[in-house]
């Protein structure tokens, strides 16, 4: 497996551009066939999620994805769904395809309804600068940010077959899933339902492991759409590990990307008694708030984590617990080993060590609970006042 440029457009048979006006924008990606999806579990839930939903059921496929930011088309009634078929028909019409194989996505303010006729004027124009190049992936993957501060796209070639994806998210996020949105294109030659347990499998592993702020979003919608058109045939194991890849890079750039985040970091659970134990108490350190904030201020509170694991529901003894932390790159600091404190050695190096791990961009944190042999990794990032600003400010 390697990794490639051109995120969506990486894909054999996909094209993609975007436009951006101010907070609103649309994307435009065509191509397609066999289609899978992971949606939101909020029961407030956004129209184009439901109208999304049924067009899979209906077609399970899709040849076009439309995605507009600005407004969520979320609490807007039967009016919302109404406005997101209206969309999905406006795109279907110009590409004289039928209304059901369209996906249709949106992300922005709440209770604010489409201003549809705006949309339908910015499909003929983003579709009259589409291509198959990088730029309309990179395009597309701008038209669909928010707070973000900037694109998210990945794409790698495994065994004759390419997988690319662009995403959204920076904050309201928590799983499952986050305010997010994915686009995610292969164009491998496999069926819906292969498609769709490889989606399940990998959001488990990436999108649904990211905490900016424990909200979770009406609006959560990740696609994963396959063309079909490798001539290579591909073991599902080796697609699931570059579908894996993929959403995981892409996860970690919203946690990195967080609303106001100078950190990321990085858990990692183990010796947990199960796999469900292991993402409790992952999901419950990259949650904390206290966590959070510690990271932000380069305060190496570390009880604060083993506060986090206490209460995350996970089986687990005190004094078999062992905690360190990284950067990433220099040998990990030991700060409990099997529920003892591991006091600073007596030249400094490893106080110098700790300050210089909290201080840089991104940090691992190294559990072991010491009671079986699950694991479960976690990300998450920093709690900054820019975050509270960004938030207090975002209708006006």
């Amino acid at each position: 497996m390697r990794v490639v440029q051109g995120g969506v457009c990486a894909v054999r048979g996909v094209k993609a551009s975007g436009c951006k006006e101010g907070k609103n924008g649309l994307a435009v990606i065509t191509g397609g066939g066999q289609a899978a999806g992971v949606f939101t579990t909020n029961k407030v839930t956004a129209a184009p999620v439901i109208v999304t939903r049924k067009h899979l059921v209906e077609s399970q496929q899709i040849l076009a994805v439309v995605a507009n930011s600005g407004s969520a088309n979320a609490f807007t009634g039967s009016n919302g769904i109404e406005d997101a078929e209206r969309v999905a028909e406006c795109l279907a019409r110009r590409l004289h395809i039928r209304t059901p194989d369209v996906a249709v996505a949106s992300t922005g303010v709440i209770g604010t309804p489409l201003n549809v006729s705006w949309i339908d004027s910015k499909i003929v124009e983003v579709l009259s600068t589409i291509t198959d190049t990088a730029d309309g992936s990179l395009e597309a993957a701008r038209a669909i940010m928010t707070t973000d501060s900037t694109p998210k796209q990945m794409a790698v070639e495994v065994d004759g077959v390419a997988l690319g994806g662009i995403a959204k998210g920076a904050g309201m996020i928590e799983p499952q899933l986050s305010t997010m949105l994915a686009f995610i294109y292969t164009d491998a030659r496999l069926t819906a339902d292969v498609l769709q347990a490889c989606l399940k499998k990998a959001a488990a592993l990436s999108f649904n492991m990211v905490v900016v702020d424990g909200d979770t979003s009406t609006n959560d919608t990740v696609l994963l759409i396959g063309t079909g058109e490798s001539s290579s045939a591909i073991d599902v194991d080796d697609f699931q590990n570059a579908l894996n890849f993929v959403c995981v890079e892409l996860a970690k750039m919203i946690a990195r990307d967080g609303e106001g985040a100078t950190k990321m970091m990085e858990v990692t659970v183990a010796g947990a008694r199960n796999q469900e134990d292991a993402i409790k108490a992952a999901k419950a350190i990259v949650r904390s708030p206290l966590v959070k904030t510690a990271l932000f201020g380069a305060d190496p509170n570390w009880g604060r984590i083993v506060t986090a694991v206490g209460y995350s529901g996970a089986f687990m003894d005190p004094e078999a617990l062992s905690l360190a932390m990284s950067d990433g790159k220099c040998t990990p600091v030991v700060l409990v080993e099997k529920g003892l404190i591991k006091s600073a050695s007596a030249d400094g190096l490893e106080e110098e060590a700790l300050s210089g791990i909290m201080n840089s961009t991104e940090i691992s944190i190294l559990v072991d609970l010491g009671v079986g042999g699950a694991a479960a990794t976690a990300w998450g990032c920093d709690l900054t006042d820019d975050y509270v600003r960004i938030n207090a400010e975002y209708t006006t």
